[in-house]
């Protein structure tokens, strides 16, 4: 129901009024009257009517001036003029505040109803509109999140064009461009619904580290969507390096709180770090990197915690080897300095019973997957790299002496140096059939990476990775080039139309195949063909992109 207030300051009016209607009955609520403007505003200010009735003529403040200052404050609030004085000019005035009503003096019931009755449907469809455009702004806004998740998303997944990326970020409002990217990723996973955690029962240690990762996801500095219910994406960016370490430092620091803690806690939190890049397009590249990060470190985290539910209170810090030492000898160590290292580092583990007890399997099982998360960050192009550490594992498990456990320390070692030795020119056979198989099949529109990795037998993820640090493209961007590069030749030399093109070079979208042809080379289909133009840009090397922008 409305609320109506009453202003006039003849008292019979009033109480007239007031009396002869049954405004329950009616719809509305009568909440009061004033016998002037400057009784009746701190009124207004308390009951918040829907509708003010007011007289013109009135003592200290008359109702104009009360109009005028409510329709300031409360431009929501209808009012209707009820005097008893016709003349134009205060017509007009009130006319120009946006007054509802001017009616003359004297009014029955009835006609107050009616009056009323008007200016209450008027409101009724004011509020409905209003609620319908918020509704609107609000899917607008839900909208532009989830297709800001998805650019992002698409954006590290390599499904996405640099080109594409960009104007559809300028749509959205999102600045992407920057000197260097990388990409940090976070898995956090509470025993329980995370609202029902309760801060008593938890130790100081997972406070602090709930604290940190819940300030890292509120954070709006950063680009960031979430890729699963417990997965977190940051895009950093920034236009120097220094800047970018800065933005970096509070993910090492959390990766450091996790590596450091030594007592149980039930909160599991994986944090991975992806390699810096100076180009939009290799941040799939580097989003790739902070997977496999954050999967080395979950193994070692796991690996730790089983340790601690095998052997409750013997977990000695001192017990683990010092795995930054045994990296960084293998990273500049040398084979004439392998046995005497190998020894010595061993040395700790040198008392250890190993029909007895397990420990030394965790400690050694420790230390390999530490390796292999420092190769991953190393050697980005390993392949089935869970393959041998399964090996590595199962061989773990045959130790029975401190001489077995050198000679494993040495073999994995050897391992290393083996990733170390290898060079990237070992890739070019298989780019080389990647790009023929592009070149044969670009026509087809269900051509992908995916196939495209089955066809070399690797995973996608690795012919990703290797594609666009070799080539300098992304594989999408690649199989584009060699699309509109054949649509320009059948522009050339054909009069197909653009939609029969579009069909022969892969594209089963006439639409989307013309923005695409227009961004790429800056001329629409119909421009490009009446130009008759050579086309120079062809003759570049094939790792040379179209201009893309």
């Amino acid at each position: 129901m409305k609320k109506v207030l009453l202003v006039d300051d003849e008292i019979l009016i009033r109480e007239t009024i007031r009396d002869c209607i049954d405004w329950e009955k009616e719809g509305f609520i009568y909440c009061g009257d004033a016998p002037d403007g400057e009784v009746a505003l701190p009124l207004i200010e308390q009951v918040q009517p829907d509708i003010i009735i007011t007289d013109i003529l009135m003592p200290f403040m008359n109702g104009l001036e009360l109009s005028s200052i409510v329709r300031k404050k409360m431009p929501d609030v209808k009012i209707i003029i009820l005097t008893g004085h016709g003349e134009f000019e205060y017509a007009r005035s009130a006319l120009r505040m946006g007054v509802e009503e001017y009616c003359l003096k004297p009014l029955s019931a009835a006609e107050i109803i009616t009056m009323l009755q008007v200016v209450s449907t008027k409101i009724d469809k004011e509020r409905e509109e209003k609620a319908r455009i918020e509704k609107l702004k609000q899917t607008e806004s839900d909208k532009e999140v989830i297709s800001q998740d998805k650019l992002l998303n698409d954006l590290c997944s390599g499904f996405i064009m640099t080109s594409e990326a960009i104007h559809l970020s300028t749509s959205l409002h999102l600045s992407l461009l920057a000197h260097y990217y990388v990409v940090a990723m976070m898995d956090i996973r509470y025993p329980g619904p995370s609202s029902s955690i309760q801060s008593d029962t938890l130790q100081e240690s997972e406070l602090l580290l709930i604290d940190t990762c819940r300030s890292l996801q509120q954070n709006n500095h950063h680009l960031m969507f979430q890729r699963s219910r417990t997965e977190t994406v940051w895009i950093l960016k920034g236009d120097s390096l220094d800047q970018l370490q800065q933005e970096l430092q509070s993910f090492k620091e959390t990766q450091q709180m996790i590596s450091e803690e030594s007592s149980g806690i039930s909160v599991s939190v994986s944090v991975g770090i992806g390699s810096v890049q100076d180009r939009l397009q290799n941040v799939h590249l580097s989003f790739l990197e902070a997977e496999e990060d954050m999967h080395w470190r979950r193994l070692s985290r796991q690996n730790r915690h089983a340790l601690r539910e095998s052997f409750p209170g013997l977990l000695d810090p001192s017990l683990f080897l010092d795995r930054g030492k045994f990296v960084d000898f293998l990273k500049i160590g040398s084979p004439t300095q392998l046995e005497p290292f190998i020894k010595e580092y061993a040395i700790a583990l040198k008392d250890i019973n190993w029909h007895a007890a397990a420990i030394g399997y965790y400690i050694l099982n420790d230390l390999t997957l530490e390796v292999f998360r420092s190769a991953k960050d190393m050697y980005r192009h390993l392949s089935d790299p869970e393959e041998t550490l399964n090996r590595l594992q199962q061989q773990i498990g045959t130790i029975r002496s401190w001489q077995d456990t050198c000679f494993y320390l040495t073999e994995l070692t050897e391992q290393f140096w083996s990733w170390r030795s290898r060079l990237y020119d070992k890739y070019g056979e298989m780019l080389i059939k990647v790009k023929e198989y592009i070149q044969c099949n670009y026509d087809k529109d269900s051509i992908s990476l995916q196939v495209a990795a089955e066809h070399v037998e690797v995973s996608a993820s690795h012919l990703s990775k290797v594609f666009s640090q070799e080539t300098g493209q992304t594989f999408i961007e690649y199989l584009t080039q060699t699309r509109i590069r054949k649509a320009m030749e059948l522009l050339k030399t054909t009069s197909a139309k653009s939609f029969e093109i579009a069909y022969q070079v892969g594209y089963n979208d006439a639409h989307y195949f013309s923005n695409l042809f227009k961004r790429v080379t800056g001329m629409t289909t119909k421009e490009f063909r009446k130009n008759g133009l050579h086309d120079a840009s062809l003759s570049r090397s094939e790792g040379e992109q179209l201009r893309v922008l």
